[in-house]
């Protein structure tokens, strides 16, 4: 009888709340949205204005502090609220340098005090925003700074790195060890006088940097930067301000900033564009974000019962189709594109976000630069209450023209699984696998001569052009690719590993799709195989500069691929029709892949291409018709191509060979 009371409470208590959470969506719904007003603060030298989005408050004040830690305000001041539930004020006086913080009172219960999303500055820790003229962060020559020019996206070699692991290792030579200003340095040498920092990015000959995020987040203490710290940043906090454990002064927000666009000028100067990967699907913290404290419940999803959902397992996701997030989205990635002259933005789990917003934020940010590149994870890590017909999906990808999405198709055909340490790849000696391979080498578009039904996880094309495909076999995520190659072979020596490792990236940088290599990936990687290492010491994530001579020959054989891809446009061709009509695959088999790009493809002086991909373990002999020149034979690279072949081809194992006729 008891259990029976109990049962019915709950079921009772059950309809309760689902009525309550209906209640609450048509709340959201009610609120006027000001999708127009400009809500950032407007600084001048006599006064500043102040506007919070705040449509269920009932009182906003606003506090003023002189530093970013001080514990009382000097000063506080009470908002008044429009008709749109924006509550604004203008205070007098010159208050750049000053910093503030907003509190909503909602409920009848005052909520912890905010920045506010719209901060542009932050003291330490993003606790503080700061009243800043931005244009006193610019360093010299920051109006002259230009990004550099594509003539079409899948010219780009993206580099994908993490700013601390990159100058943090001892033999680096960096003056500025995991900073912004160590990413500026020229001249910078380890062990053997080895090129580090940007010199090595620009001596291997990318055209991008994408940087791991880079914009405020939780995971460290930027008031201990003293103790050793390390987090990838996938904990959002202020997204429109840098991160400050970067900075040389987290306490000064005007520091942080000026260094930041110090690191974007270095790169720009070298010819390199600048990526950053935002992570606009979840927030650090989920009541005291400050989305909550500025309204609560509006910008996140839920499910009936009133939880909150889940689709980033980071423990919530936001609601990109409700008007005032797509609002904050788009004019976040305008802000970064204008006042930090980003060229090209990562986001982290697209397929959160819905389609529609993808749409306007990729329309917004390529009206103000027409090369920015625009690519993100296609998929979720959870289920959403957002209908998935909705979603910014891998397979939606057709009806998101303007924006790429990373191919795990390939990456798993390449080298396996990667939830699976056993799992085997082509490059690795798995069967089955040459499908896959030939749908990313044509860039996930629709070509006749590819058996959609044998592809890893999509049986059908899924681009519009094969630029939309961000082909890659390793990223920060997951084992490093040599590692994953040495985890699930471990009968391989290691020079069969390295052979291994070669050919996967190879593969990449002949194929038509986006190219994107995992930094250090050039002089193989390791990270002792840690499969997760958001959170782990340098000693893992870092990269070690003396892999550089190590493999030195490893470095030299990605520098060339690399020098290949640039010089022949072949392999870059951004239109699906002329992929479908020039490159046509020859023999495949588990082992074998090969195909020839003809008709001087997307006006190479090279009139046919040949292309073969060896994943056996012994040389083959592949026959020809006519006579060649002889790019590529392994490690060896003729760039000329002075040898001539004909009839039979000796193809080394483990390898690519490329040939071509003029």
């Amino acid at each position: 009888m008891l259990m029976r009371h109990i049962s019915l409470n709950l079921i009772i208590l059950l309809l309760f709340n689902s009525c309550k959470i209906s209640d609450n969506t048509k709340e959201f719904n009610s609120y006027p949205t000001p999708v127009d007003e400009n809500l950032w603060i407007t600084y001048g030298k006599n006064s500043t204005s102040f506007k919070l989005w705040s449509p269920n408050a009932e009182k906003v004040v606003l506090r003023l502090y002189k530093k970013g830690n001080d514990v009382e305000a000097f000063d506080i001041y009470s908002l008044k609220k429009s008709t749109t539930g924006v509550w604004h004020i203008a205070v007098q006086g010159d208050l750049n340098g000053t910093y503030y913080t907003y509190q909503v009172k909602h409920n009848n219960k005052w909520l912890d005090e905010t920045p506010g999303i719209y901060a542009k500055a932050v003291g330490v820790n993003g606790n503080r925003a700061m009243v800043i003229n931005m244009e006193s962060t610019n360093p010299i020559g920051w109006h002259n700074d230009r990004s550099p020019l594509l003539k079409q996206p899948n010219e780009a070699i993206i580099y994908e790195l993490h700013v601390r692991d990159m100058t943090i290792h001892p033999q680096s030579g960096s003056f500025y060890p995991g900073k912004y200003l160590g990413l500026t340095e020229k001249g910078t040498t380890g062990n053997n006088n080895v090129s580090t920092g940007i010199d090595h990015l620009k001596e291997l000959g990318i055209t991008h940097v994408h940087l791991l995020p880079t914009f405020d987040h939780y995971a460290i203490d930027e008031t201990n930067l003293n103790t050793p710290q390390f987090n990838w940043g996938y904990d959002p906090n202020n997204y429109n301000v840098p991160e400050g454990s970067f900075s040389t002064d987290p306490f000064n927000a005007e520091v942080r900033i000026r260094e930041f666009k110090q690191m974007i000028k270095a790169f720009h100067d070298n010819s390199i564009g600048v990526i950053m990967d935002v992570v606009y699907n979840h927030t650090g913290r989920t009541d005291t974000s400050n989305f909550n404290l500025e309204v609560p419940g509006y910008y996140y999803r839920h499910w009936q019962d009133g939880s909150y959902s889940d689709a980033a397992a980071c423990g919530n996701e936001t609601a990109s189709e409700r008007s005032m997030m797509r609002k904050f989205m788009t004019e976040s990635i305008t802000y970064w594109t204008k006042e930090y002259h980003i060229d090209g933005f990562r986001f982290d789990l697209m397929g959160i976000h819905d389609i529609e917003t993808m749409n306007n934020v990729a329309d917004a940010v390529l009206k103000l630069n027409p090369d920015a590149l625009l690519y993100g994870e296609g998929w979720t890590a959870g289920d959403s209450p957002l209908p998935e017909e909705k979603r910014a999906l891998k397979k939606h990808m057709q009806q998101l023209p303007k924006i790429a999405a990373f191919n795990d198709d390939l990456r798993d055909g390449l080298k396996g699984s990667v939830f699976d340490d056993q799992s085997l790849g082509f490059v690795s000696g798995a069967k089955n696998k040459q499908e896959s391979i030939k749908f990313g080498i044509i860039g996930a578009i629709q070509h006749p001569d590819v058996n959609y039904n044998s592809v890893n996880y999509s049986n059908t094309p899924w681009t519009n052009e094969p630029w939309q495909s961000i082909n890659y076999v390793s990223c920060h995520d997951n084992h490093t690719l040599f590692d994953k190659l040495k985890i699930s072979r471990p009968d391989a020596d290691v020079e069969t590993l390295i052979a291994m490792d070669k050919l996967a990236n190879a593969i990449v940088l002949t194929s038509q799709g986006t190219p994107f290599l995992h930094a250090g990936a050039e002089m193989l990687r390791t990270k002792n195989g840690e499969h997760n290492s958001y959170n782990l010491p340098d000693s893992i994530n870092q990269i070690n500069w003396n892999w550089k001579i190590d493999h030195q020959e490893v470095f030299k054989y990605y520098k060339n691929l690399i020098r290949l891809r640039k010089e022949h446009p072949a392999f870059h061709i951004a239109n699906a029709k002329e992929v479908r009509e020039k490159v046509k695959f020859q023999q495949t088999n588990d082992s074998l892949v090969s195909f020839i790009i003809d008709h001087n493809a997307n006006k190479d002086n090279w009139q046919k291409i040949l292309v073969i991909y060896n994943a056996s373990n012994k040389k083959i002999y592949y026959k020809i018709e006519g006579v060649w020149h002889k790019a590529v034979s392994g490690s060896t690279f003729d760039f000329e191509g002075l040898q001539l072949v004909k009839d039979t081809i000796q193809v080394p194992a483990l390898s690519m060979y490329v040939a071509f006729q003029k």
